[in-house]
């Protein structure tokens, strides 16, 4: 994964799913933070949910496992004037944090490429204090299991680093399995994509490319209209779910 997000990290400093969208307001909100906090956001990418959150909590960590992202982080971190953000080369399996050093944690967009989720949820866990937060916004594959196989197959396709697309309903149970307390689900969202920009970002090989339109084109109506497929210009859509839990 490392050697994959290396290669694309400034791709992901623009991308609108990325940098923008309801799913960030709604998780910084969710958070409660009210300037006091010590924030860790795990596996951060460009840094934009740390970036978020920084302009409300006391500090903020920005962990990722390549470096290329954290030097996209630092990079737009900086050209904001940010004094209370630091970075953080680390696992999300491994977090290199003492035991109750956060108040919240967060996860945004990145947790399809954990390879361990239940693990990463109980480092998580670990390194929240008692009464901290833990926020995850991920993109969701439906509860249906066809639709589930067809997401998570355009998924790899496009993405060898990407493990999977977890259910809404398999990622409260992993909540509750790594002992958080009030697993909840708080909203859905759907992200709408541009099939062209979407591999274009992750650099999807050509071959891989022509099957993704093939997949897409050819799909049974009910998986068409499940992911909203359109065929030109290619766009699709997809699930995602902000979900809160508490360490009591």
């Amino acid at each position: 994964m490392r050697d994959q997000f290396g290669a694309v990290a400034a791709a992901y400093a623009t991308s609108a799913v990325h940098a923008t969208g309801p799913d960030l307001a709604a998780l910084i909100e969710a958070a409660g933070l009210s300037g006091v906090e010590r924030v860790l956001d795990m596996g951060c990418g460009a840094g934009h949910t740390a970036i978020a959150a920084a302009a409300r909590a006391a500090h903020v960590t920005a962990l990722d496992v390549t470096p290329q992202m954290l030097d996209v982080a630092r990079g737009l971190a900086g050209e904001r004037g940010l004094a209370n953000l630091a970075f953080q080369l680390g696992d999300v399996m491994a977090l290199p944090f003492e035991n109750a050093w956060f108040d919240v944690v967060t996860s945004r967009l990145s947790a399809h490429h954990y390879a361990d989720p239940a693990r990463a949820l109980r480092e998580a866990y670990r390194v929240l204090k008692p009464g901290g937060r833990f926020l995850l916004v991920d993109t969701i594959a439906p509860e249906d299991a066809t639709l589930d196989t067809f997401n998570n197959c355009f998924e790899l396709l496009r993405d060898a680093s990407h493990v999977r697309n977890w259910r809404a309903s398999e990622w409260l149970r992993m909540l509750r399995g790594a002992g958080f307390d009030e697993a909840e689900s708080l909203d859905r969202y759907v992200i709408r994509l541009d099939g062209a920009s979407w591999v274009e970002r992750m650099r999807t090989p050509p071959t891989k490319v022509s099957m993704l339109r093939e997949l897409f084109r050819d799909a049974p109506a009910p998986v068409r209209a499940a992911f909203e497929i359109q065929d030109d210009p290619w766009m699709f859509s997809i699930p995602s779910v902000l979900a809160r839990a508490a360490k009591a």
